[in-house]
């Protein structure tokens, strides 16, 4: 009598509940790695066993006794919200845990003149990268992959569509023709 296979562990479901739903490989990551200490903070009981008020628990130890930033407790709580409604289908509510403090500096800016100086102040392969991400909108990774794809650095081929990306700017364009030129032409 053959026996029936054993349900899939949670972190399990959620890795699968994310893959379905197109979620990027780092978000799960982070989503499964919060779940887990979520976990691990209320001594392994199961999440359908909590609630609201365990949610609440953990967000406010993370904000009071962890010092977390706040970003990083939103991410947190969109980690749990997806674990309780999309993988166990609960609802929860509203949370109402401590929030962390979001910072009160403001970020500095370049002029267009003085990014320009920052560019043309590097050379080769950083000058090159850095047009791309100033003048393309190219992603921090997506900028990394394609120097990985082009023998910049040693590493395996990009996944994402790179070679596709709209080229916003004429600082960008320059760039992206260097890259071109020294990946398929020679």
């Amino acid at each position: 009598m053959p026996q029936e296979p054993r349900p899939k562990k949670l972190l399990d479901q959620m890795r699968d509940v994310s893959r379905t739903q197109h979620y990027a490989i780092r978000t799960e990551k982070a989503y499964v790695d919060w779940a887990k200490r979520f976990i691990l903070f209320h001594q392994k009981r199961h999440p359908k066993e909590m609630g609201r008020v365990e949610i609440e628990a953990f967000l406010t130890h993370l904000a009071v006794d962890r010092h977390i930033a706040a970003s990083t407790q939103d991410q947190a709580l969109s980690a749990l919200l997806f674990l309780y409604k999309e993988v166990l289908r609960q609802e929860v509510g509203s949370v109402d845990a401590v929030r962390a403090r979001k910072p009160k500096r403001l970020p500095t800016v370049l002029t267009k003149t003085e990014a320009l100086q920052v560019l043309n102040a590097m050379v080769g392969v950083p000058q090159v990268m850095a047009k791309l991400l100033y003048g393309g909108g190219v992603r921090g990774l997506e900028c990394v992959r394609a120097g990985q794809r082009c023998g910049f650095c040693p590493a395996s081929p990009p996944r994402a569509g790179w070679q596709r990306r709209k080229i916003g700017s004429p600082c960008c364009r320059r760039a992206w023709w260097h890259l071109y030129r020294s990946t398929w032409c020679g």
